[in-house]
C-alpha cells in the first residue's frame, strides 16, 4: 500500500499550467494517473471522469485548452454518455434505459445523441444490453411481441450484474441437497434446512440460530460479513474482503479467489447481506464452485449498498430462490424495529434503556447530546466503552462536521499526520487491499511515515500519501452502516432533511444491545416511518433472473 506523494508533484504542476483548477489538480493527477496532462491535452472532455465534475466545468475547461471548441464534438459527446452513466452509479443505479441517456444527451445540447451513444459503444467503456419484455407485462389484446428495451451500463457494473444472475442460476442448478449424518445434529429451523436443500436462499430476521444449526451439522461452512466489523458479531465469522482474499492493484481491488481458485466448502454463508453491490456480488457467486450452497441474510427492506445495485432485495423480488424469514426477538429494538419496519414509529417500554429517545432543538445540540452520548453517558449508565458506540448521521452532508466536533471531545489534536492523530477512529472510505470500504478502525500510531490503524481482524500501515481514503469514523452516515451492527449505536436525525422509511429502518437496526435516538427532526421521523417507498435504484437484475 506504498505510494511515493512526491511523483505526483509534477503531474500536479502540469495539469495546473493546463488549465485545471488548482484544487481540482491533485484529484485529477490521482484519478487520471501521470499522464494526465497528456490526456487531457487531447481529450479535455475526459475531465469528466472525475466524480464531482459537472458538464459545465469540462466545457469551461475544454475552451481553455481548445479555444472554439464545439459543443458537438465527438469527444464531448463520448465523455458525456460516460459520465451520465457514472452519476447514475454513484446513486445506485447500475444501468439507464437508452432513451433517458439520450434525452440527457439532448438536454446537455448534443444534437445527434445516438453518434455520441454509439462513440461510447466503440470505446467500450459502456456496453448496450437489450432486455425482453415479460409477458406478464404485456396487455391481453396484444398482437406483436414488443421490441427489446435497451439498457446503458457502464462495462463493470453491466457485467458484474449479469455475472451475479449467471451464478445464481448456476449454483441453484448444481448444488443437490446436502445430506446429513441421522444423529441428531440435523436442523429443525426452516431456514436452516432451506439452506441445506438449496443452491441458493434467502434468509431474514436473525441469523444468529441459523448458523448455530448449519454450525451443528459438520459440514465445511464458510460465514462472511461485508467487514470485519460486522464479521465481530458472530464467532467463526471473517470479513468477504478476507474470504475472498483481497488483492490491490492497478485498477483496484481484485480477489485472488475465484473460477480458478474457488472456495472450499460445502455452505458459504454471508450475513449483512444488503451491503452486497453488484462487483461484490459477482466476485462471491465467481468463488463459488458448482455444488456450493449460498445463503445470502439480511434486510431487504432497509438500505440498500453504497454502491451500485440492489443484489439483495433484487433477489428477494424476483421469487427465483426460497426466501425465508425468522421471527425476531423480543425486546425493545425488535419492538421498535418491528413497528418501523410497519410503517409506523413505536413508543416502546424498555427497563433496562435499551432505547432511549433524545429530543433535541437543533442539529448543533444534537452534535452536544451525541458527544455527551457517546464519552460519557453510555458508558457510564450501560457499561458499554465508547469503542463500541458508533454514532450515525442521516446522510454524507455534514458528517464531517459532526466528526470535527466529536474529535474536539473525544480526542482533541491538531491532526498532524495526513489529518489524524493517534487514537482518532476512522473509516475506510476507498478500499485497500487489508481492510474493505466502511470498515472502523482506530489509529494507534501517526508519524511522518504514516499512520498504523488498528482493525478488527489486525492493523494496517497506511502511508500519509494514502490518509486521504481514510475519513474520522465517530458519525459515519447511516448509508455507510449498511450490514453491520454494534453493540450501542447514537442515531442522530438534526432536522428533517434526507429522512427515509428504508433510512431509519437501517438506522434502528444497527444496535445490538442499546439504541439512543438523538432527534430534532419532529415529526418528520414519524412521517419517515410511514413512507415505504421502494429505493429509486435503476437496475437490471429482476430481468435478468426472470
Amino acid at each position: 500500500m506504498s505510494s511515493d506523494s512526491s511523483s505526483t508533484a509534477p503531474a500536479v504542476s502540469d495539469l495546473v499550467s493546463l488549465g485545471v483548477p488548482e484544487a481540482l489538480a491533485p484529484r485529477a493527477a490521482a484519478h487520471l494517473g501521470p499522464d494526465a496532462a497528456a490526456l487531457l491535452r487531447g481529450d479535455p472532455w475526459e475531465l469528466l471522469r472525475l466524480p464531482g465534475v459537472a458538464p459545465a466545468q469540462a466545457d469551461r475547461f475544454a475552451l481553455t485548452v481548445l479555444p472554439g471548441a464545439d459543443p458537438q464534438d465527438p469527444r464531448r459527446g463520448r465523455a458525456l454518455v460516460a459520465h451520465l452513466l457514472a452519476e447514475a452509479a454513484r446513486r445506485g443505479d447500475t444501468a439507464l434505459p437508452g432513451a433517458a441517456v439520450v434525452r440527457e444527451l439532448t438536454a446537455l445540447r448534443v444534437t445527434d445523441p445516438y453518434a455520441a451513444v454509439n462513440a461510447a459503444l466503440d470505446e467500450a467503456r459502456v456496453m448496450l444490453f437489450l432486455e425482453e419484455p415479460s409477458e406478464a407485462d404485456l396487455p391481453e389484446d396484444a398482437e406483436d411481441f414488443p421490441d427489446p428495451e435497451e439498457w446503458l451500463a457502464l462495462a463493470r457494473y453491466g457485467l458484474a450484474e449479469e455475472t451475479f444472475a449467471e451464478g445464481v442460476q448456476r449454483l441453484a442448478a448444481t448444488a443437490p441437497p446436502l445430506d446429513v449424518p441421522d444423529d441428531g445434529t440435523a436442523p429443525e429451523g426452516e431456514a436452516a434446512v432451506q439452506a441445506l436443500f438449496h443452491g441458493v436462499c434467502v434468509v431474514t430476521g436473525p441469523v444468529g440460530g441459523v448458523l448455530a444449526e448449519l454450525e451443528a451439522t459438520g459440514l465445511p461452512l464458510a460465514v462472511a460479513a461485508v467487514t470485519a466489523t460486522a464479521a465481530a458479531e458472530f464467532p467463526g465469522t471473517v470479513s468477504l474482503h478476507r474470504l475472498l482474499e483481497a488483492r490491490e492493484g492497478h485498477a483496484g481491488i481484485g480477489y485472488a479467489r475465484g473460477e480458478e481458485w474457488p472456495l472450499e466448502a460445502a455452505l458459504v454463508v454471508v450475513v449483512g447481506a444488503e451491503a452486497l453491490d453488484v462487483e461484490l456480488a459477482a466476485a462471491l457467486v465467481e468463488a463459488c464452485p458448482d455444488g456450493v450452497h449460498l445463503v445470502l441474510c439480511g434486510d431487504p427492506a432497509g438500505l440498500a449498498s453504497l454502491r451500485p445495485g440492489r443484489v439483495l432485495a433484487d433477489l428477494v423480488a424476483t421469487e427465483a430462490v426460497p426466501v425465508t424469514s425468522v421471527p425476531a426477538a423480543d425486546g425493545p429494538l425488535a419492538e421498535l424495529a418491528e413497528g418501523v419496519r410497519g410503517g409506523t414509529l413505536p413508543v416502546v417500554t424498555a427497563p433496562g434503556r435499551e432505547v432511549v429517545v433524545v429530543p433535541v432543538a437543533d442539529g448543533r445540540e444534537a452534535a452536544h447530546r451525541a458527544g455527551q452520548l457517546l464519552t460519557d453517558s453510555i458508558p457510564r449508565a450501560l457499561g458499554i466503552a465508547t469503542g463500541d458506540v458508533q454514532v450515525l448521521t442521516p446522510g454524507l452532508a455534514g458528517t464531517a462536521a459532526f466528526n470535527a466536533a466529536l474529535k474536539a471531545v473525544v480526542n482533541p489534536g491538531p491532526g498532524a499526520f495526513g489529518g489524524f492523530d493517534a487514537g482518532d477512529r476512522v473509516v475506510v472510505a476507498v478500499p485497500f487491499g487489508d481492510a474493505a470500504a466502511g470498515e472502523t478502525g482506530t489509529v494507534t500510531e501517526a508519524g511522518p511515515d504514516g499512520l498504523a490503524v488498528a482493525f478488527p481482524d489486525g492493523t494496517v500501515q497506511v502511508p500519509l500519501a494514502q490518509a486521504a481514503r481514510l475519513r474520522h469514523g465517530w458519525a459515519i452516515p447511516v448509508q455507510q452502516a449498511v450490514g453491520i451492527r454494534w453493540p450501542a449505536v447514537v442515531a442522530v436525525f438534526p432536522g428533517p432533511a434526507d429522512l427515509s422509511g428504508a433510512l431509519l429502518l437501517t438506522a434502528v437496526t444497527r444496535a445490538r444491545t442499546h439504541l439512543s435516538l438523538v432527534t430534532a427532526a419532529g415529526p418528520a421521523l414519524t412521517r419517515a416511518a410511514a413512507d415505504r417507498t421502494p429505493q429509486p435504484r435503476r437496475t437490471r437484475l429482476v430481468g435478468l433472473l426472470t
